[in-house]
């Protein structure tokens, strides 16, 4: 099955306080928390845009005016920036958000978990297929992992969760997914106890939806922890149309906590252009 179809609208659900890094978090956005130069956000609109996303949706809370900030323009800076002659610089900042892609942004009034952040983008998604793409799940591959689920979607259609193995024991914080021999889902279960997990198989922060997503998260009802689960609605979902399960090719950095966060900085500054060598000579010198 061949679809002519492409994925353009990207939801970003960046409502959520970030508690596990305060103090740091206290006025500002856990999204904006940088990557060597570069802030989660930005990796995770980066990503999108690749993978074909023409039109961005944040679905945002209070204390979050520094993401809007972030991908507007401020010319003030540029003309800064300009006149002292830095060049690369200004077009580090120019091109964050490249011609042709627009910004949507959303308030989500109460924070009433992840399902209710993607329903609440349904005005400006529409009936269309969308990507959901959690920016602290940083995920290092080539091609990213949005776009690798475009060329799945393109393949056979359908919704798409990305998925990776978890140690048994870490079941209670993931969704799980059990899977058939074609990797459609015949179960999804929110964070269940290592005990009650279908599979040691975990949703990971990347999703390809159909837009009738909308219409199961509006009905579902609370789960787990009092929020409607987006879990639940793709559990919903998965009655009327098929659901796959997609093990992306790429490492994934928990950003969500500080062990993924430093992991992925180190990483990410060791595969920089201008800090990898330096950096790498300095993390040498303090192990050994």
């Amino acid at each position: 099955m061949t679809l002519s179809k492409s994925v353009r609208t990207a939801v970003f659900p960046v409502a959520g306080r970030g508690t596990r890094f305060l103090p740091a978090t206290k006025a500002s956005p856990k999204e904006m928390l940088p990557i060597v130069d570069k802030p989660l956000i930005q990796y995770a609109v980066e990503e999108a845009v690749a993978a074909g996303a023409t039109k961005l949706v944040f679905v945002t809370g209070s204390s979050k005016r520094a993401i809007e900030d972030h991908f507007d323009t401020d010319a003030e800076l540029e003309s800064a920036l300009r006149q002292s002659g830095k060049d690369q610089l200004l077009e580090s900042i120019r091109g964050i958000v490249p011609p042709g892609v627009s910004c949507i942004y959303i308030r989500q009034g109460e924070p009433l978990g992840l399902g209710h952040a993607v329903l609440c983008a349904r005005p400006a998604v529409g009936n269309e297929p969308f990507f959901v793409h959690l920016a602290d799940d940083l995920i290092s591959g080539k091609p990213g992992c949005l776009a690798q689920m475009a060329s799945e979607y393109q393949r056979h259609g359908g919704s798409i969760v990305a998925v990776e193995r978890v140690p048994k024991a870490d079941t209670s914080s993931y969704g799980i997914v059990a899977i058939d021999s074609n990797h459609q889902l015949t179960k999804i279960v929110e964070k269940p106890a290592p005990e009650n997990a279908p599979s040691n198989l975990a949703v990971v922060g990347r999703y390809l939806l159909s837009g009738s997503i909308f219409d199961k998260l509006e009905t579902i009802g609370r789960g787990a922890g009092g929020e409607i689960q987006l879990t639940d609605g793709i559990a919903a979902l998965m009655s009327e149309l098929p659901v796959f399960a997609y093990p992306f090719k790429g490492t994934r950095y928990d950003c969500g906590n500080k062990l993924g966060y430093l992991k992925a900085t180190v990483a990410y500054g060791l595969a920089h252009a201008e800090t990898g060598e330096k950096f790498d000579e300095f993390l040498r010198s303090t192990i050994s």
